[in-house]
Formats: structure tokens, sequence, C-alpha cells
């Protein structure tokens, strides 16, 4: 791969016809057309937080250096942003007074700075890296370059190694704050639209983990359909099935549940009575689990981890266990003592036994002292195997 470094490109000629999407939340053109500021391949615009955009115009007020760019020059002449997107789009954007810093103690956009700052914004000189080569070059170089901000996620590198049609209409649906969907979408999936999390999030779902190898299958592709109707049919199973929305339901791989269950019939008012009692009980340690607990026929208790007795009730019900065992002259394991075996009259040491509950945890016995017995390890494990 080639390179070769400009100094002579001022602010002001990279802003020259400076082109902003406001709903797609993306600068497009600079250059008078000639800078395609945000190809396929680049993540979406996240500076626009009034902290990081503003940083960029106050580091070129002050004369810092906002580090180097790279330019992509294409076969036919165009070039287009390889790295350094989100800094010239945070320079587009205030030179085209999109958005305001604090001068002189007010919020202030372009048009209302002195002409002096104007001129000094955009005369600074850019240092900037043009490069010429193939698509794997360029695509390699991308993915390595972190010169300035925030790192790229996976799937924004993903989605700059399979640019193409299929990206470019993928994040057109999952990575646009403004489709209306997103209000839905966001109580069953967590991150950020604009970073690919939902994007991401729709490609597992639908590749069953296998995001890399559909997203390179589909690269090319005119349409989205089979992404959207998975996605979308598995978010209306969850959201036609339960009534109330939970905050652990964001970090639920739904996908997965969707395949396991989706063609099993529910009583609806039965599985959301099943999720609210589970809710309520203090003894649940893992609310994630309760769904898939309650999907799967509530068999798996593993899935909740149920709260586990207290060392002092387990201390408790052993001393009174063996007191009445001894007493009695026959074991101080419940199971045991039934038996014919030697160990029909063993006292076994604390140690040597686990507490369970009398009535299954499963079967609505409680975790606390009045439900609590002591067995040998052998016995709790066979009984625990049933």
């Amino acid at each position: 791969m080639k390179t070769e470094l400009h100094t002579e490109w001022s602010v002001k000629d990279i802003c020259e016809g400076f082109v902003y999407n406001e709903l797609e939340g993306k600068g497009l053109f600079g250059m008078n057309g000639k800078l395609t500021i945000q190809p396929e391949y680049q993540r979406n615009y996240i500076y626009a937080d009034g902290k990081k955009d503003v940083a960029v115009i106050d580091s070129v007020l002050k004369g810092y250096p906002i580090g180097l760019i790279y330019f992509n020059r294409r076969e036919d002449g165009q070039l287009e942003v390889l790295d350094g997107q989100q800094r010239i789009t945070s320079l587009g954007r205030f030179v085209t007074s999109k958005f305001a810093i604090v001068d002189n103690g007010t919020p202030q956009y372009f048009r209302g700075i002195s002409k002096d700052k104007q001129d000094k914004i955009l005369n600074t000189k850019l240092l900037i890296y043009v490069c010429e080569g193939t698509e794997s070059e360029i695509k390699e170089w991308f993915k390595t370059i972190n010169i300035v901000g925030v790192p790229l996620n996976h799937q924004e590198v993903l989605n700059a190694i399979y640019s193409g049609t299929f990206v470019t209409l993928a994040k057109e649906e999952f990575s646009n704050s403004t489709n209306s969907n997103i209000n839905k979408w966001s109580s069953y999936i967590s991150g950020v639209v604009n970073r690919q999390e939902y994007l991401e999030c729709a490609l597992y779902w639908v590749s069953k983990g296998n995001i890399e190898d559909y997203m390179s299958m589909h690269r090319h592709d005119t349409n989205i359909n089979e992404l959207k109707t998975y996605f979308n049919s598995v978010i209306d199973w969850v959201d036609g099935l339960f009534d109330e929305v939970y905050t652990e339901m964001k970090s639920i791989d739904w996908g997965r549940l969707y395949e396991l269950y989706h063609k099993q019939p529910y009583n609806k008012q039965e599985v959301n009575k099943a999720v609210a009692d589970l809710y309520a009980d203090e003894f649940v340690k893992n609310k994630k689990g309760i769904f898939e607990y309650v999907l799967g026929g509530s068999t798996d208790s593993k899935l909740l981890e149920v709260r586990i007795f207290e060392e002092r009730d387990k201390k408790t019900v052993y001393a009174r266990q063996t007191k009445e065992a001894q007493e009695k002259g026959i074991s101080n394991c419940p199971l045991c003592a039934l038996g014919n075996d030697n160990n029909k009259n063993r006292i076994w040491q604390i140690k040597e036994m686990d507490a369970d509950h009398v009535t299954a945890w499963s079967k609505g016995g409680a975790t606390d002292i009045s439900n609590c017995q002591m067995l040998c390890k052998t016995h709790n494990r066979a009984k625990g195997n049933k």
C-alpha cells in the first residue's frame, strides 16, 4: 500500500461543500464532493454528545494537534476517509453551525464567534496521509489504525470487513436512532444503536452465533428480508408472551430461547403469574434465569440459583437431628436411619452432610430453617438426581 503525506489542506478545504445528514447522524461529503466522509465501512458518527465534538473545536482553537488523518484514494480518484471521520464530521458540523461551543462564557455557534477565531479554525492545516491499495489492504489498515478517539468495537470492525449492500441496508434498519421500533426493541436488547449493538444482536440471532459467516455469505445481497423477518419474529414472540418488561430481559439471548420454545403452546396467564411469583421470591438469586426456567417447564432450578441455607441454620439443624438420633440409637441422616445397611446407626459429622429442602423448593418449599434437614452427602446427591 502506498501513502503520501499532505500538509496543504486546511479545515476550510476539507469543509467546502460539507454535507451532514441529521436523520442518519453521519457526515456525507466534503471537499466539494470529492471526499466521502463516511464510507460504508465506517462506523456511525458518535461524537455528537456536546463533549467530544466540542473538544475537537477547543483543540483547534488552542492550537493543539488533533492527530493524523488518513484518506483512501479510490481508483476513480475520489477520496474517502479511512481514519478521522469523527474529527472531520465535528469540524464540518461546527463550521456549518450544527452545534455550539462555550465562548466568553456563553454558547456560540460558528457564525457567532469572532472573526479571528473563525479564521483560526478555517485556516488550520491538517496532517493527512492519502493511501492507495487493494480493498483487502485498505480494510486491514482500517482495522489496525486507532490514532484518536473511541476504539472500534467488534461489530464495527465486521461492518468494515464485509462492507457492501447488505451492511448498508442493515445499518439503515438497525443502526438508525430515529427508527420508530427502537423503543420497543430496547426492552429486550441492551446497548447503543449507533455503536452497532442492535445490529450485532440481530445478526447473532439469525446466524445462531456465526455472525462473520453470515455477513460473508450475504455481503452483496440487495435486501435484508431474512434478517428483519427473523429478528422481528423473536421480538414479537417475547413481546406477545410476557405482559411485563423486566430489566433482566435485556441481557437474555432471546434468539436461543426462541429456537427452543417458540413452537410450544403456553398459557399466557399462567406464564406471567409464574414469572411474577418468582420475581417476588426472595430466595431466587438469578432473576435473569426466571424466564428460561418458566419456558422450560419450571424444572431446572439451577437457572434460578436458589439461595442456600445459612451456615447457622445448618449447624442448628445438625445439632437437633444428632441429639434426637443419639437418643433413639439411629443415624442422624433420616434416610440412612430407614435403611438396613451399616449406616443405619451411623452418626455423621457435619462436614459429611449437606443441607436439603424437606419440601423441594420447586414444589413451594422455602429456604429457611423450618424446611431444612441434614442428609449424608450420598443420600443428598441421590435425592438431587431424581
